[in-house]
Formats: structure tokens, sequence, C-alpha cells
């Protein structure tokens, strides 16, 4: 039985860990051919190495490399039908007390990487008749966090970029992102030696649990795939519910209807 993306030829940014180290992992299994790309060199090339893959040491916030790279990759591997724009950087502190150094890094990142990867890449899409492109973008984006308003604006920003190029390159290129909530990558990881640090998350999440890179690269492949052929300018919330809470009310109601159950003659 043929893979989802049999056949298909894919670049995966930030691929040497995490999320996208996952993401490789499942293209590979479902037949595609990889190009990892990552500002870590070793990184990039064991995962190139494991997957049967080509490797790229690339600063995505790099716009003439990145160029260079995609082409590259391209006319290596025979063409390009699935770009993953997963790279990402975070920085933590309130925004007075950030430097200008470090907010134009996260967005030079987390957003400008994203515009440079897609300006590479979809014209190879439109030559080669069609392709997808799904972006990692974050819960922060349309629920801000204390502490990172860098990271959070660069996220905002790439799912407004998600759905303002699927409107100009649709129908041959669907432009697609994820927006995951509390995943344990490497970013994350200082949170999760902190005892009881993550126990608000858990409380406030429905399905009781932090999510993992599989979790998200499984939503990603669904949508490099043509299982979302009918999909384009979505951006796909992975975070366990835990943005459907209100913040600061949810734990209020929870008690008020405990009370209520417990009250004599209340149905």
């Amino acid at each position: 039985m043929a893979g989802l993306l049999e056949g298909k030829r894919a670049i995966v940014t930030g691929g040497a860990s995490g999320i996208g180290l996952e993401v490789c992992r499942r293209f590979s299994t479902e037949g595609a051919q990889l190009a990892v790309f990552d500002i870590n060199a070793e990184g990039a090339e064991r995962a190139a190495k494991e997957f049967g893959g080509l490797a790229y040491a690339i600063d995505v916030a790099d716009g003439r490399a990145m160029e260079g790279a995609v082409r590259s990759a391209a006319q290596r591997m025979g063409g390009l039908d699935v770009l993953v724009n997963n790279a990402g950087c975070g920085h933590v502190g309130l925004l007075h007390e950030t430097p200008p150094e470090a907010w134009e890094r996260v967005l030079a990142v987390n957003l400008t990487g994203v515009y440079h990867g897609m300006r590479a890449a979809i014209p190879l899409m439109l030559a080669g008749g069609g392709g997808s492109v799904v972006s990692n973008a974050s819960g922060s984006a349309p629920r801000p966090t204390r502490g990172e308003l860098a990271y959070s604006a660069a996220k905002a920003g790439v799912v407004a970029l998600t759905m303002g190029a699927a409107q100009e390159y649709g129908p041959t290129v669907r432009i697609n992102c994820v927006s995951p909530g509390m995943i344990r990558t490497p970013l994350s990881e200082l949170l999760f030696q902190i005892p009881k640090a993550l126990d608000p998350v858990l409380a406030a999440t429905p399905l009781a649990r932090t999510g993992t890179p599989e979790d998200v690269a499984s939503v990603i492949l669904f949508l490099a795939s043509d299982l979302s052929g009918f999909m384009t300018g979505q951006n796909l919330v992975v975070d366990g519910g835990l943005g459907l809470p209100q913040a600061g009310i949810d734990a209020v109601l929870k008690r008020m209807l405990a009370h209520r159950r417990a009250e004599p003659g209340e149905r």
C-alpha cells in the first residue's frame, strides 16, 4: 500500500530536532523524499542520514541562502511538492526588557524565515503544477503569552501570511499552518524540568496532558497530503483544548458547578 506522500519531494526546515525531526520521520515513513534544513549542521546531517535525505546547514533568516538552498534541493530531488516551515526560536522577557536584537532575531527566524521559504518554494511549485506549504505557527498567535511577545507577534504574522498566501496561490498551491499548544520539545524542555510548573496547563487542558512532537507531526502530515486536498488558508490548533477555557473564569465556573451539585434538591 502506497504511503500518503509516496513520490513527493519535501523540504523541512528545523528538521534536526523536536517537531521538525518527527515530521521528517513521518514523511519518510509515508514515502517522501526529504531535504532537511537546519542551522545545526551536525543535526541536519544526522537526520538526513537516518531518513536517506539531503542535508542543508542553513539559517532561515538568510533570504539569499534560503533561495539558493531551496533551488538546490528541488533540483537534486527532481522537483518540490511540500515545504514545511518549522524552524523557530524564542526569547523570554517582558517587552520593555527585550533588547532590539532579540526582538529582531525572533521575528527574522519565526516570521521572515517563513516568508523566505515561501518566496523560494512557491515559484517552483507553480512551475511543477502544484504543492503544499505547511508552516508552524503557535497557540500564542491568537492568545499572546506574557514574556513572549516577540514570539507571539511573529507567530500571529505566520497565520496572517498563511491566509493571505492561500488566496494568492490557490488553486495550484495549498497553504496552511498549525498552531501547537504546550508541546514537549527542546525549546520547551526547561518548563518540564521545573516541578509543578505545568500543573496549571494540565488543569486547563480538556485532554489532561501536554502534547508530543508526534501529535503535531500527524497534523502536518495531514495538511501536506491529499487527505486535506480541499483545505487551504487554515490554521489547525493542536493544543488538547487548552485554548478553549476563558482565562480567569473557567476555574470559578468549575467551583460554582461543584457547589450547585452539592446543594440538596438541585437537579
